[in-house]
């Protein structure tokens, strides 16, 4: 059964976020203006949407992979990340990684918002962590192609 959330939408009423599919995890978010991103550019992009998250959720907003394929458009700080406590306009930092202005419309799907149920951690000072089988290795340790 899907979460409750409260939305206030201060644009076009059908900017609701919405799934486009069931079993969808991204809900579309959409431009409220026209707007240009200029080549190598970014520009914040607003939405005409609010949101109530109740505690213990957090609303994450991802690129939409059609954009990024075949226009080079990203959330520039993706996922961005929307805090239950936040009650502001949801607002999507878009970076343009094309050589191309890409222009944007009123009504244009430019993100997608997904929530999700989170734990806030207690840090815990220690001397030393447990050990495990990776260890402190990073970046490429599997070694694997």
């Amino acid at each position: 059964m899907p979460e409750r959330i409260e939305v206030l939408i201060t644009a076009d009423p059908s900017f609701y976020p919405a799934y486009a599919k069931a079993g969808d995890a991204g809900a579309d978010l959409r431009s409220s203006v026209d707007l240009v991103i200029p080549a190598r550019g970014r520009a914040l992009v607003p939405t005409g949407v609010s949101i109530a998250l109740p505690s213990g959720y957090v609303g994450l907003v991802h690129p939409r992979s059609g954009l990024a394929v075949k226009h080079g458009i990203t959330v520039l700080n993706s996922p961005g990340t929307v805090d239950s406590g936040y009650r502001g306009e949801l607002m999507v930092a878009l970076q343009n990684h094309s050589d191309e202005e890409f222009a944007v419309k009123t009504g244009d799907r430019i993100a997608q918002l997904v929530i999700q149920r989170y734990v806030q951690a207690e840090f815990v000072p220690v001397s030393e962590l447990p050990g495990s089988e990776r260890g402190a290795t990073g970046f490429g340790s599997s070694g694997v192609k």
